[in-house]
């Protein structure tokens, strides 16, 4: 069955009796030409982000990226998107310099390790303004920018499926990115705009060496963060709404 939902398309397969279950209910959204699109990558200068920027620009994507630190390279905004405010004038800031948004990518991020009873408030309280807070922020600012056809990435990362011992807080943080992600795209949808919410598999990114607190544990191999970021990128020309940690 299919039914038309503005320029998406949703998929399902169920029986037509009452009472009866969905087999399998999905959004598939038209493919987009990514040349000339504008898109802001928060993040964007560091681990998957910086790979998720050279490959919009191989595909002709305008570029703009945002972190809180000053780096020394065109179309970078150094803010703090932690703030309101900050994730405000950033979106605003792109709108007006190219009149158009059309994408936008967070792949902003912190980690911490350690038991609960061992991780300080303040270690929690920047996990969360981090990785939740911030991303709710910029999305939040970027909706009423977004062109119709837009789309919007957050990377919760394989842990939103199955948190772990040591990692529970920021495990946490990372769950709620998904769960925001799931009820903000619906809402987005109403304005034609696609969410994608990506959860790749552990990453050799070196965020692990970066921790906030805590050591890491021993993790597996990870994937080679340029695969993840040219999947992202895939997802966002295919159409595609969601990257659970089988779809890397």
């Amino acid at each position: 069955m299919k039914a038309s939902i503005g320029h998406l398309t949703q998929v399902a397969s169920q029986q037509d009796r009452p009472g009866t279950c969905v087999v399998a209910s999905f959004l598939v959204a038209e493919a987009i030409d990514l040349t000339g699109k504008v898109a802001l990558v928060a993040g964007g200068t560091g681990g998957i982000g910086r790979l998720v920027v050279e490959e919009l620009r191989q595909r002709g994507t305008l570029v703009v990226t945002t972190s809180r630190s000053h780096v020394d390279t065109s179309n970078h905004v150094a803010a703090d998107l932690r703030m309101p405010d900050a994730a405000r004038d950033v979106v605003e800031d792109v709108h007006t310099s190219y009149g158009r948004l059309d994408i936008v990518v967070n792949a902003m991020g912190v980690v911490a390790f350690g038991d609960v009873t061992a991780t300080t408030p303040d270690t929690v309280e920047e996990l969360f303004m981090t990785n939740t807070f911030a991303h709710i922020f910029l999305c939040t600012a970027a909706l009423p920018k977004l062109s119709r056809g837009g789309v919007v990435v957050g990377i919760s990362g394989v842990i939103a499926e199955q948190n772990l011992p040591g990692m529970a807080i920021y495990g946490a943080s990372k769950s709620a990115v998904r769960s925001f992600d799931e009820a903000f795209g619906r809402e987005a949808r109403r304005q034609g705009v696609r969410v994608i919410n990506a959860r790749p598999p552990h990453t050799e990114t070196g965020l692990a060496s970066r921790a906030l607190a805590g050591t890491a544990p021993r993790f597996p191999h990870g994937l080679d963060p340029a695969i993840v970021a040219k999947r992202i990128v895939d997802a966002i020309a295919d159409g595609e709404t969601d990257l659970p940690s089988t779809a890397f």
